[in-house]
């Protein structure tokens, strides 16, 4: 009995690692940045994205919407450039499932980037990286302040 539950406790503190793909946690530093995350309150991707910041350091301010297309017009988030959630970390608009060391690497130069964003939804992106999921290869795009579209990061064997 004690085997057993031993076992069923090692299975609930290990389940959440098996959901995440490693790839995710490099590049993680200790920097600590407030993010806003606005979200619908039944988008489970968003919170596994949410707890992929929260891993990062992220202090994160969850903020579940009813209509999030609203923020994404307040933010000037192009419609190709959008996907299921929208974030605001030290003045610059995050879309979608953004890697957290992207948005860390752009955070210690900003430049001219007003926007970075993950179109859509890929799979295997961080948030939707369930266990057996394919690894879709994406792009993360940088929007410059002067709309300028550049490929700041590609993901293809991760």
């Amino acid at each position: 009995m004690k085997i057993q539950a031993m076992g069923m406790l090692l299975c609930l503190v290990t389940s959440s690692l098996w959901a995440s793909n490693p790839v995710w946690l490099e590049g993680k530093t200790a920097a600590r940045h407030d993010i806003t995350v606005y979200r619908s309150a039944s988008c489970g991707c968003c919170k596994g994205w949410i707890n992929h910041l929260k891993e990062h350091n992220f202090a994160v301010n969850d903020v579940t919407v009813d209509d999030v297309n609203k923020f994404k017009q307040q933010f000037n988030v192009p419609t190709q450039a959008a996907s299921c959630h929208t974030a605001v970390v030290d003045g610059v608009v995050i879309e979608g499932h953004v890697p957290a060391q992207d948005i860390k690497r752009l955070l210690a130069d900003k430049g001219d980037v007003r926007l970075l964003t993950v179109p859509a939804m890929p799979s295997g992106t961080p948030g939707m990286d369930t266990p057996g999921a394919p690894r879709d290869a994406f792009r993360v795009y940088s929007i410059s302040k002067d709309d300028r579209v550049d490929v700041f990061q590609s993901y293809s064997d991760y």
